[in-house]
């Protein structure tokens, strides 16, 4: 190499290390408010990518709950309709609503362990993300796709009689009902799949969804049930969320089971976010 060649070079290699550095366009700590509401948008966005192209969770979101709908109508619609004098399905409708909201964080919360299992979670913490964008962003994802079986339930069930009669308002907050409880429900699943295995947690929840689903105001009045089991299942979560909506579809009581299922929800998240975020941080810091 020639003395030229090597002037060349050296001169080349100087201009290389005197470039200014990136400019930052975003001053924001990964800390900032701003900095937690995009990077939870993004990891809702990638929860739901994700979801999308999941086939047994599109059957869970929608295929699922359509054909129990049917399939509640075509076994007991009538009978049910019979004995109370008022349509089924204004109480079907509502019941598949919430049942659907609360498998379905079963398999958020499945989702969240295999990422926990592969250190997904741990990578994410080694980032310059915001810490409680992961555990938000899975909430809000949860909300959104509460809100989409939902639409996609009344859909079906307006082929089978179902309507909005109290007006557009009462249509708003009725589809905004599930979509509350769902979140609620999340919150405690979350903190549950921190602390037990997947089987374990699987099992814990079924027989709880299982216990609100056959004993709710969604099948039969409550005056249908035993005497000493009538203020439980009035009160249970479920019940009141179900009368809410009932209430703002077909008619009937909307204040007291409406503030009942605000605060069983503000009760869920009350006692069991302090435990998620904790079960979240360790999960992802430690991978345990």
């Amino acid at each position: 190499m020639n003395e030229s060649t090597e002037d060349t070079v050296t001169s080349d290699a100087a201009t290389v290390h005197r470039e200014p550095l990136p400019v930052v366009t975003d001053p924001r700590g990964e800390g900032a408010f701003g900095t937690w509401v995009s990077h939870s948008l993004v990891q809702c966005k990638r929860l739901l990518y994700g979801w999308a192209r999941d086939p047994a969770t599109t059957i869970q979101t929608i295929l699922y709950p359509a054909v129990t709908l049917l399939m509640f109508h075509v076994v007991l619609g009538d009978a049910i309709g019979d004995a109370t004098g008022k349509p089924a399905v204004y109480g079907q409708v509502p019941m598949i609503t919430l049942v659907a909201a609360m498998a379905g964080a079963v398999v958020s919360a499945l989702g969240f362990k295999v990422e926990k299992a592969t250190g997904l979670l741990g990578r994410f913490w080694t980032m310059p993300v915001h810490r409680a964008a992961g555990l938000t962003g899975r909430l809000l994802a949860e909300a959104v796709r509460v809100l989409i079986t939902t639409l996609f339930v009344i859909a079906v069930g307006f082929v089978i009689g179902f309507r909005f009669d109290q007006g557009v308002l009462a249509a708003l907050a009725m589809i905004g009902i599930p979509v509350l409880f769902g979140v609620g429900f999340a919150v405690l699943v979350t903190a549950l799949a921190t602390i037990t295995e997947g089987v374990m947690l699987v099992s814990l929840v079924s027989i709880f969804n299982t216990l609100l689903m056959f004993f709710n105001t969604g099948f039969v009045p409550v005056t249908a049930y035993p005497t000493w089991l009538q203020d439980v299942v009035e009160n249970q979560p479920m019940s009141c969320a179900i009368d809410a909506m009932r209430g703002l579809s077909y008619g009937g009581p909307v204040a007291e089971p409406l503030w009942k299922t605000v605060a069983w929800t503000v009760g869920l998240v009350a006692a069991f976010a302090y435990p998620a975020i904790r079960g979240y941080r360790r999960a992802a810091e430690t991978g345990a």
